[in-house]
């Protein structure tokens, strides 16, 4: 008996807690999405959770959470390198996303301990592992870093960060030698003074071409030398891999920064390999596309999670909020992989226009950390935080 009245006690003073909270919520952002559910799955907020809504990068979590599952947390991607007769260097891209300057750095003294110093005669950039036809939806051809294409092999996000003064231009980057190719793209399509730029939606050899300066200038770095033009094609069938080298981060830690950075061309390109990797290639956004409904149907939120592509970018994104709380009770288990408030929740924000999400893992007194989801409208970005705040004192 002392035992039921100590519980009818608790529940007395919660629920005036909770309601004091929701009062709150909803005077920050009455017409916002809002949920917060406990570790048994009962609300302890609940703001017009019927409305679906527009993920933007809040989609990333989805994305992670597929990869993690299908892939596995050590997963690292791989680049294979081949050598003809002339010492014509052949480098098949296999969609390594992070295969950024300090990757360059590791891989060229490597590849020069197979292959011996001796210059190249040339440098041929292999980029047959996606489609020359594949187009990811949202991604739009703009100088915009968050429209690069989605290639077999580009190096630094298929990017390129320069400072232009007049008619000359230098990288930006201590860690990444400027090139020729950088610096007729930039010339071409860069801001003046320092910025970042995506490479070319229609001409997908550029992107080939560039990381494969790039990484001449690291094996010159490294010691050796190409001689002859860096240009495109395929490795020639006789020709066996001489090197194959994987990435130096596990898929754990490319997940981190992908959800620290937010990097379209990051969560694209593993979105892609979630549909290769489990139904071979050729890559396509369908194959990927086709194993997430798998998943979600597996876990019953098939109609609940819209998913067109893995980055946000694309507003045909939608999802319901249960369904995005059911995700992160899926995605529980790697919650540290997202950033943390200095009250120890978990979040990831997604930002397009007119939209402003949250969601995450919110740092509760009464219940550890509880799943919620924060969808409004218009410039509202400081809001979702404000309401992130008011769960935290509030829970």
């Amino acid at each position: 008996m002392r035992l039921i009245a100590l519980a009818f006690t608790l529940l007395l003073l919660v629920q005036p807690a909770l309601a004091g909270i929701k009062d709150s919520v909803a005077a920050k952002a009455p017409s916002g999405v809002v949920l917060v559910l406990d570790e048994k799955g009962n609300e302890l907020v609940a703001q017009n959770t019927d409305k679906d809504f527009v993920p933007a990068s809040v989609a990333k979590i989805v994305t992670a959470w597929l990869a993690l599952e299908v892939l596995g947390s050590d997963y690292r991607f791989k680049t294979h390198f081949y050598l003809d007769r002339n010492r014509v260097l052949y480098v098949r891209g296999g969609g390594d996303p992070f295969l950024v300057s300090e990757e360059l750095a590791l891989l060229a003294p490597e590849l020069l301990a197979v292959t011996g110093k001796e210059h190249f005669a040339g440098l041929v950039v292999d980029s047959s592992y996606y489609p020359a036809d594949l187009r990811v939806t949202g991604i739009e051809d703009t100088n915009k870093s968050y429209d690069t294409p989605n290639v077999a092999l580009a190096v630094n996000f298929n990017t390129i960060h320069a400072v232009r003064k007049g008619n000359s231009v230098r990288s930006a980057e201590k860690q990444t030698p400027i090139t020729p190719l950088a610096i007729t793209q930039f010339r071409k399509r860069g801001p003046k003074g320092r910025g970042r730029i995506g490479l070319p939606q229609n001409d997908l050899t550029v992107s080939a071409r560039y990381a494969g300066e790039l990484l001449a200038a690291f094996i010159k770095k490294a010691g050796g030398s190409v001689e002859g033009d860096v240009t495109t094609g395929s490795v020639p069938e006789a020709l066996t891999p001489l090197h194959v080298h994987h990435q130096s981060r596990p898929l754990s830690e490319i997940v981190k920064l992908l959800l620290l950075g937010s990097n379209n061309y990051i969560a694209n390109q593993i979105f892609l390999e979630i549909g290769t990797h489990r139904l071979g290639g050729p890559v396509s956004l369908e194959k990927s596309l086709q194993v997430t409904g798998e998943i979600l149907s597996k876990h019953d939120i098939a109609d609940a999670i819209d998913l067109k592509e893995g980055s946000g970018i694309s507003e045909e994104n939608r999802f319901s909020t249960y369904g995005l709380a059911k995700v992160l009770y899926a995605f529980a288990p790697y919650a540290e992989l997202l950033p943390k408030t200095k009250a120890g929740s978990r979040y990831k924000t997604g930002t397009i226009p007119g939209v402003r999400t949250l969601a995450g893992y919110v740092k509760t007194s009464k219940h550890g950390l509880a799943p919620f989801v924060i969808s409004l409208g218009g410039r509202t970005g400081k809001t979702r935080f404000r309401l992130l705040r008011t769960l935290e004192k509030g829970l």
